[in-house]
């Protein structure tokens, strides 16, 4: 059987092969784009009609279908290492110049407690400038309250 890792293997290969978007995958399957490329990644579970969605879109085999369908692993800690991948180390970059701002801030404004990433939306888009093109991104979780 697959597993979820050579399921986004699959999927990447496949996307090439077939010259199809994240966009017309999102579509197919109903979804957010960037919840439908985390999905796809590994990050979520697709249920069966997303995974067949996806699977139509990219002619996937049904064992790569089936995994798409499986829980995943969330390893967002990933044991301390470093990201090899530029991106991904921006993103771990701001959260580690922000994050403890953006802590105060939530204690500040919303009192003890966290926002969640359960509850949570997360967009992106680019945004023309005539200094150069911006990556926007929005995350949005709903607050949760510490009850003691």
């Amino acid at each position: 059987m697959t597993d979820r890792s050579e399921a986004a293997q699959a999927v990447h290969a496949a996307r090439a092969r077939r010259d199809v978007t994240w966009q017309e995958l999102a579509d197919a399957m109903g979804r957010p784009l960037v919840w439908a490329t985390a999905a796809l990644l590994g990050s979520h579970p697709l249920t069966p009609d997303e995974a067949e969605a996806a699977g139509a879109l990219l002619d996937l085999e049904p064992s790569v279908v089936e995994a798409l369908q499986l829980p995943p692993v969330r390893d967002t800690g990933r044991s301390g290492s470093s990201p090899v991948d530029p991106t991904v180390h921006r993103f771990r970059e701001v959260i580690g110049l922000y994050g403890p701002a953006l802590r105060e801030l939530i204690h500040e404004q919303f009192g003890d407690g966290i926002m969640s990433a359960v509850d949570f939306r997360l967009d992106m888009r680019r945004v023309t400038d005539p200094a150069g093109d911006r990556v926007v991104i929005v995350l949005d979780g709903k607050f949760l309250a510490y009850r003691w």
